[in-house]
């Protein structure tokens, strides 16, 4: 199962940008053999402001896929919760998972209408940059654990 994380704005180049270019190799390389990866990173700049444009980058990248859209009023997993659940998409034959990160102003309501799911970091808002390199993180620790790496401790 393809993976995608889907952020409107350019990350920049700063550390955030390398953390999340960093978690998305390693998943890409520790899930092949279990089946999923690439994690990619899509950067999608709107050429007008607002949800409304925002939204057509998102839901057209996302066509045919899994989309899950990532909000603060979304749901909250425990790390091998969240492998358990990115395990179960693939088992249920799942071809590609796309996780869209809204803009400034968040997502608009077409995305979390489409949407399969939502997931939090909690109930903070966080700067796109970082969201990033937490979900890539996430997405990384989730093959781990279930490669059964020692990566995650309990």
């Amino acid at each position: 199962m393809k993976l995608a994380i889907a952020a409107i704005g350019k990350p920049g180049r700063g550390p955030e940008a390398a953390m999340a270019d960093d978690y998305a190799r390693r998943a890409t390389l520790a899930g092949r053999p279990l089946g999923l990866g690439p994690l990619e990173l899509v950067d999608l700049e709107p050429r007008k402001s607002g949800k409304a444009p925002e939204a057509e980058l998102i839901l057209a990248c996302a066509e045919g896929a899994h989309l899950i859209a990532c909000d603060e009023r979304g749901k909250t997993y425990a790390s091998r919760a969240f492998a358990d659940h990115i395990a179960t998409l693939r088992d249920q034959g799942e071809r590609r998972l796309v996780f869209a990160i809204g803009g400034a102003d968040g997502l608009d309501p077409r995305v979390r209408a489409a949407a399969r799911s939502t997931l939090a970091f909690g109930p903070q808002t966080w700067p796109h940059a970082l969201a990033r390199a937490m979900l890539a993180e996430q997405l990384y620790r989730a093959v781990t654990i279930l490669s059964g790496s020692p990566y995650h401790r309990d």
